[in-house]
């Protein structure tokens, strides 16, 4: 039997860092599935946002940020390219003029990855994006475990009348019996609100909340300890709003909030999570139009590959 011959990145001692194919990390780009087990995927969409628009431009940025990254994780021993076949599979178009519309074509383009058995990691786009994958998601695994990192809850009963949009996907997600509500981890909530409970209703459904105030001054390492053995073997979807980190490390995004995570806590969160059922990541929110120096982007980048680390099937060197 023929080994199977795994992608790499482009190494930058072969292509200059600023050369090369515009790809995530400069893998491969791929139309096809098969074979594949992991594909990066952007979804350039920002119809739902509410307050700063620009994170339609975020794939293509994120994936220029990407270039620096290697292939080995130093840190945690995680080899992913000498484990899994991975490759960008480019962009969902999605019908920037239709927000609806635009739902649909999300959806149905992730049934038809997830159909392929491959795992998508995706570049978004605003937190709307969320509902659309988590529908596919149901698909194939049933209601799923979440692990949301944010800011915000975005369980909000509507945004002027509509009821999809980026402050909205995970109460939709709850009503349509996406989730396992009981296996719900949202970390990093924090800031001002509408109503004086607007973080006691995703609790009333289940779902474990730690605002930022709780994460201050210490490690998360514990708490991941928790998350591991209230999800148990089910799979897991891991959502990660670039704004649940403080806008000191992450300006780049439309709705900021003072008093988040820090980097290190958030690398805590993603290497808290391996060993679990991982079956999809997101990356959303990141706004460069709001950071020219591109590190919000570039941070962006480094949670995804961290992401890529924790997926079933990574070999540790």
């Amino acid at each position: 039997m023929t080994e199977r011959v795994l992608n790499q990145p482009l190494s930058g001692n072969e292509m200059p860092r600023f050369g090369g194919p515009a790809s995530f990390m400069r893998l491969p780009q791929a139309q096809e599935l098969a074979e594949l087990d992991v594909g990066f995927i952007g979804v350039p969409f920002d119809i739902g946002t509410s307050n700063r628009p620009g994170a339609r431009l975020a794939p293509r940025q994120i994936r220029d940020e990407s270039r620096m990254l290697r292939p080995y994780n130093m840190a945690t021993r995680a080899a992913p390219f000498d484990s899994l076949q991975i490759a960008d599979i480019g962009d969902v178009a999605i019908n920037t003029f239709n927000l609806s519309k635009s739902i649909d074509i999300i959806e149905q383009h992730y049934q038809q990855v997830l159909a392929a058995d491959v795992t998508p990691l995706t570049m978004g786009g605003d937190h709307t994006i969320a509902l659309p994958i988590l529908r596919a998601m149901k698909q194939k695994y049933g209601p799923v475990a979440l692990v949301h990192v944010d800011a915000h809850a975005d369980i909000n009963e509507h945004m002027f009348g509509e009821r999809i949009a980026h402050g909205t996907p995970f109460r939709r997600a709850v009503e349509e019996g996406l989730l396992q509500c009981d296996k719900v981890v949202q970390i990093g909530l924090r800031g001002t609100g509408y109503a004086a409970d607007d973080f006691d209703w995703p609790r009333q459904q289940g779902f474990l909340v730690v605002t930022a105030e709780e994460c201050w001054g210490k490690s998360l390492q514990s708490l991941m300890a928790q998350v591991r053995q209230r999800i148990g073997n089910q799979p897991l979807y891991l959502s990660f709003d670039i704004d649940g980190i403080d806008p000191a490390y992450a300006p780049g995004t439309g709705t900021v909030e003072i008093a988040g995570l820090t980097v290190p806590q958030a690398l805590e969160i993603i290497r808290g999570c391996a060993g679990l059922n991982l079956v999809g990541a997101d990356l959303v929110e990141v706004s460069p139009p709001y950071d020219p120096s591109g590190n919000t982007a570039l941070l962006a980048a480094n949670l995804l590959f961290e992401m890529l680390c924790v997926l079933p099937g990574v070999k540790r060197r």
